[in-house]
């Protein structure tokens, strides 16, 4: 870990690695449902769902996979929110991003399935995402310093 490389995607029909499926973290069992309609409302309701529960964060992402839709939906997620995608398009991992810009709402970690990631477990990779959301932040605000000067 920690030796992630950042790949542009493209607009292809092309499905990405992984069968088709969204995990999802840190949302509490409210949230779970208007997350579902959201989907829905924008086109991306043919994505089975699997809700993680706090508890289930030390499992391994190939093993969250193989779980039947909606598992876990009524429990309580962990702290920090994050959607893994699954044998997503590049675009509709587009739509995707557009509904967080689109709505102004904060948007939660992403990331999207790989070869090595699936063996991962869920705690290791949002720990990952979130020393990579730091340092995009950090290299977005040297960038913003830069140009303002």
């Amino acid at each position: 870990m920690g030796n992630a490389t950042f790949k542009k995607v493209g607009m292809s029909d092309e499905k990405m690695y992984g069968p088709p499926k969204i995990l999802v973290c840190g949302h509490p069992p409210k949230a779970q449902h208007a997350l579902i309609a959201l989907l829905k409302d924008h086109g991306l309701g043919q994505y089975p769902i699997v809700f993680v529960p706090r508890e289930d964060e030390s499992l391994r992402l190939r093993d969250l996979l193989d779980r039947e839709p909606l598992t876990g939906l009524g429990r309580e997620g962990g702290n920090r929110p994050a959607l893994i995608v699954s044998g997503f398009t590049e675009k509709d991992l587009h739509s995707l991003l557009g509904i967080f810009r689109a709505g102004g709402t904060k948007r939660p970690l992403l990331a999207t399935l790989t070869p090595t990631s699936e063996a991962w477990t869920v705690k290791d990779l949002l720990d990952e995402l979130a020393r990579e959301a730091v340092a995009m932040g950090k290299m977005r605000q040297k960038h913003q310093t830069q140009k303002n000067k």
